[in-house]
């Protein structure tokens, strides 16, 4: 089976994705460095930047393993480039994401792109391609909790660190939701090979609207809590204590004012 795409070009790295990667490296070192003039700005633009890489890392986990798993349509089609303005629709992969992170501090799974399923023979594969986005996820929560972990955190400024554990947070989140057994997300995807012919298709007709049914239940205030006290837990396990959960929060949204507690943690 040939896993190869025919054009060089297909895998180049996108000049987006190294601007993006920029701008991270940026804003991250001013952070750590304190040089910005309003470091929650700079705190703003680190976490946003290094959640769009996740994004993109997250839907180039999917088109690498569907790749390798028979479907040589991904290169073709832009994939492989990490340019998220290649993905199926650009308004939900990446500007809808980055709004909830916005509005609600929630790493919303985005969009997707289309993988040729035709094309891939083997449930294991077909639900590895599924489980490769959120493991990325996974594996980007991993190196943000690291420093914590792994007790490196001396020296480290205090909103360098408050940046990374919301970056965690959001990573975790992502993570927990596209594994939910919901139509339309990566855990129903992961399942989805397994079930029977019937099943699929009573179910196809809500794959659509599975972000939706997300979103309306976590407004939910109870559910809401209940999520986040998972979150919090699964980020505590990995030493990451609530202060600078809730700081990197608070300096994430630097057109609020910061609570005060967060200024003398720094």
């Amino acid at each position: 089976m040939t896993t190869a795409t025919t054009r060089p070009g297909d895998r180049q790295v996108s000049p987006v994705f190294v601007g993006i990667l920029a701008v991270t490296a940026v804003t991250g070192w001013a952070t750590w460095t304190g040089y910005a003039e309003q470091p929650g700005v700079a705190v703003f633009l680190f976490v946003t930047a290094a959640w769009i890489v996740s994004l993109c890392l997250h839907e180039y986990a999917h088109a690498r393993t569907a790749l390798h798993s028979g479907d040589i349509t991904v290169g073709a089609k832009g994939y492989l480039t990490l340019n998220p303005l290649k993905y199926t629709h650009a308004l939900l992969s990446i500007v809808l994401p980055v709004l909830f992170v916005i509005l609600g501090g929630i790493g919303l799974p985005g969009g997707a792109v289309f993988i040729e399923r035709n094309r891939i023979r083997g449930r294991w594969r077909h639900s590895l391609i599924s489980a490769a986005g959120p493991l990325t996820n996974v594996l980007f929560a991993a190196v943000c909790t690291a420093p914590f972990w792994l007790d490196a955190l001396d020296g480290v400024p205090a909103d360098f660190r408050f940046a990374l554990a919301f970056l965690a947070l959001l990573q975790v989140t992502a993570a927990i939701l596209n594994f939910l057994p919901v139509p339309g997300l990566d855990g129903y995807g992961v399942l989805e090979p397994w079930l029977s012919y019937k099943v699929r298709r009573q179910v196809e007709p809500f794959a659509p609207f599975g972000l939706l049914f997300v979103f309306a239940v976590l407004w939910l205030p109870s559910v809401n809590g209940v999520f986040f006290d998972v979150v919090d837990a699964v980020l505590r396990a990995l030493d990451v204590d609530t202060f600078s959960q809730y700081c990197g929060d608070a300096r994430y949204r630097f057109w609020q004012e910061s609570p005060a507690i967060c200024s003398f943690g720094s």
